[in-house]
């Protein structure tokens, strides 16, 4: 399966791709998590969105970055990381941060901040992300802060 990845502006995203992308974060973060949440956080409105669609254009996986001052005070950040089913154990959820810690360096210098579910902690390590100490719970889901200077 071979992902293309775009960049674009919340203005940019057309209804369709927009569409696409709250079903497919409300398949995981609220039906397979289980975890009922209003995902809609008035934090799509500024952020740049990345969208991985495979050789048919579906949406396979999905982030959003973030500005200094969006998500964290001083910080730029990646969130809603999410990768459809079918697209896992395939390297796509490396490749997607991978694209996006580029994006988000070509635009925000600095240090990246993000806030990341704790069974995930391995695969954001494995990116370069550090515990930052910073644990809590949010919809239930125990997270922690993690850094990538």
């Amino acid at each position: 399966m071979e992902i293309t990845y775009t960049i674009k502006t919340f203005e940019e995203l057309s209804v369709h791709e927009l569409y696409e992308i709250m079903r497919l974060r409300q398949e995981i973060f609220v039906v397979e998590q289980n975890c009922p949440f209003v995902d809609a956080d008035n934090l799509d409105q500024p952020s740049m969105h990345i969208q991985g669609r495979d050789e048919n254009g579906v949406l396979m996986s999905y982030t959003r970055i973030l500005d200094k001052g969006v998500a964290y005070p001083n910080y730029p950040s990646i969130g809603r990381v999410v990768n459809a089913q079918v697209s896992r154990g395939k390297g796509e959820g490396v490749r997607l941060m991978q694209y996006s810690i580029d994006q988000v360096r070509k635009r925000y210098p600095g240090t990246i901040k993000i806030g990341a579910q704790c069974y995930l902690q391995r695969f954001y390590e494995s990116l370069g992300f550090k515990d930052v100490g910073e644990h809590y719970l949010e919809d239930g889901i125990p997270h922690m802060v993690m850094t990538l200077e």
